[in-house]
């Protein structure tokens, strides 16, 4: 017997074939083909357009021009879980909400509340139901409640699902479709090939209705990877798109995306058809009357992740995820270096994309997409020195048995207390200008709520989970965090002062409009920086920081200063740079010099 489920396809009333755009089905129609063949005579693209658009709802006619983003120079998205904070009276997400527009609001537009569904493991990844919220935190109104007031980003877990969930119990059962709704292989087969995020095994062998199968685990075994070879997984995952949407989502990550297609022999990562389901999902974002965003999470190469780009067709934005550990990187040596070899290989943004750039987040500080920069012994040393700071390290499995470091585990703020001398007086500093980084670099900044809040390696969850994320996964107690926020001098009011002050004037700068173009300056090599030109509103920003514990001084007519402009930093007004000979930095100090400075 099937499980009695709100959404099915059979329930769900469609529109006929000719209420939607020629274009839209068009455009369907050849991506669907591209992934199941082309013997589907529309069927399924219909039935994908309905399951977007049920009756009642309509698509846009043409879709939404690459120049009608979703995104400004006002946008800041804080990445949190819907349980960070806890009092054991309330709601956690009752308290997220009351966290977000007490200490935010009107200084960050966006929120992204990592999986806040029922899950089994792996801190909210391996879901059990898409369409609940997980009681302990709250309910679907909690959720809508945060979404009246900020962007909601949300994560569509589109990989994998709990081994204990709904669907792999139907599975086990053999009902169809979702009999075969889930990955098998063959463990006789060479899967030599696959590209692994995890040193745990592959596959799992389960038991089913129709005898012992081998199931397809790319991240754990509670983690049962889908099989989108079979349509019905993407007609599913369409429906819990669009349930999404209607509960206030408007920006949707695309977790863990690249291993989303499989074929045995294979590296079973970023396959052809996995491009073309993304370009799906965002010809369906772009045709939704309201506008919508989709990010893809892809912890690999940098020219790796530049690819679900697409052709301006894929991912509206991607996780910049070059950027922590080179900045991590160019803050313990005191060098732009290798900044500047990442920022000098990335080509201009195509229309309609840009940048999620980010610092930490609840995961670790992702080696892979140092490769290509960075040689092994920098990456063993930039291990070793978080390692000296409390910091950990987690691996993953290469060819055969072996093992390489795949992340970081650590604080941010406790990864940046010394530099590779070891611990020194410049923590605070050192930490405020990774984030002043993060925040000019073309694109939309994302900052974990624990750099916010200058939060502390938790040794004491990485002791009670046995897992080493959970060292940068700290539950704060709410009335513990407010009286550091409130109570004055400590190390948590004045960095989550230093940042709200910041974000506040970032986000007065049309120069720091995501689609305003970036431009490498040539200066000492202590120092990082680039200029940010709008020509609309003819502003222009010259954002440096030094990456170092020296001073450092530099000419002022090797910034090229208009003369017949006055031109004064951002973040100190008082400095008139104009007449300046020399400009100076201090220790981390970083500068916005502008000819303009807006606070509106």
């Amino acid at each position: 017997m099937q499980v009695d489920h709100p959404v099915q396809a059979e329930n769900q009333p469609t529109l006929p074939p000719g209420d939607f755009p020629p274009s839209l089905v068009a455009g369907v129609t050849s991506l669907l083909e591209q992934v199941y063949g082309a013997d589907l005579n529309g069927t399924l693209a219909n039935q994908v357009m309905s399951a977007f658009w049920p009756a009642g709802s309509r698509p846009k006619s043409v879709p939404r021009l690459a120049e009608e983003t979703a995104w400004s120079e006002r946008d800041t998205y804080v990445i949190t879980y819907g349980g960070t904070f806890v009092d054991g009276e309330h709601k956690p997400l009752d308290l997220l909400h009351d966290f977000l527009t007490r200490y935010l609001e009107g200084t960050v537009t966006g929120v992204h509340i990592l999986p806040y569904f029922p899950f089994t493991s792996d801190d909210g990844f391996s879901v059990t139901d898409y369409r609940e919220v997980n009681s302990q935190l709250g309910a679907w109104e909690d959720i809508g409640r945060i979404a009246d007031h900020f962007r909601l980003m949300s994560d569509l877990v589109i990989n994998h699902c709990s081994s204990q969930s709904w669907y792999f119990n139907e599975y086990l059962q053999g009902h169809e479709p979702y009999d075969r709704f889930f990955f098998e292989a063959d463990p006789m087969a060479d899967l030599s090939a696959v590209v692994r995020p995890r040193a745990s095994g592959l596959l799992r062998k389960v038991s089913t209705a129709s005898g012992d199968r081998h199931v397809w685990c790319t991240f754990s075994h509670d983690q049962i990877d889908f099989n989108f070879a079979n349509p019905e997984v993407l007609l599913e995952f369409v429906r819990i798109l669009r349930f999404h949407v209607d509960r206030g989502v408007r920006t949707l990550r695309l977790d863990a995306v690249a291993f989303l297609w499989k074929q045995v022999g294979s590296p079973s990562i970023h396959l052809p058809e996995t491009h073309a389901i993304i370009r799906l999902l965002r010809l369906l974002a772009d045709h939704n009357d309201e506008p919508l965003m989709l990010i893809t999470e892809t912890n690999v190469p940098n020219a790796e992740n530049l690819s679900y780009f697409g052709n301006a067709n894929e991912a509206h934005a991607v996780y910049n995820f070059s950027l922590p550990p080179l900045l991590l990187h160019a803050l313990h040596n005191g060098t732009a270096e290798y900044l500047n070899e990442w920022q000098l290989s990335m080509p201009p943004l195509q229309p309609g994309c840009t940048y999620f750039n980010f610092t930490a987040s609840h995961d670790g500080i992702g080696l892979r997409p140092a490769e290509g920069y960075l040689s092994d012994r920098q990456i063993d040393e930039l291990i070793e020195t978080v390692r000296s700071f409390g910091g950990l390290v987690s691996l993953r499995q290469v060819a055969g048995n072996a093992r390489r470091p795949y992340e970081i585990n650590t604080s941010l703020y406790d990864a940046l207390m010394g530099t590779v001398d070891g611990v020194d007086q410049w923590n605070e500093q050192r930490f405020l200008c990774s984030q002043i980084v993060a925040m000019g670099l073309q694109g939309i900044p994302g900052i974990y709520v624990h750099s916010l809040l200058a939060t502390h390696n938790d040794h004491d969850g990485v002791e009670k989970t046995g897992h080493n994320r959970a060292i940068n996964r700290h539950r704060w107690n709410y009335p513990e965090i407010r009286e550091h926020l409130d109570g004055g001098e400590n190390v948590h009011s004045r960095v989550f002062a230093a940042m709200r002050d910041i974000l506040a004037i970032r986000m007065n700068q049309p120069a720091f409009h995501p689609d305003v173009p970036q431009f490498l300056l040539q200066l000492p090599n202590e120092l990082f920086g680039f200029r940010r030109h709008c020509m609309d509103h003819q502003q222009e920003i010259f954002a440096i920081h030094n990456l170092s514990d020296r001073h450092v001084t530099i000419p002022a007519m090797l910034l090229n200063l208009h003369a017949d402009e006055t031109w004064s930093d951002i973040l100190a007004p008082e400095n008139d740079c104009t007449t300046s000979r020399d400009i100076t930095f201090e220790p981390y100090q970083c500068r916005w010099i502008s000819n303009r400075i807006s606070d509106d």
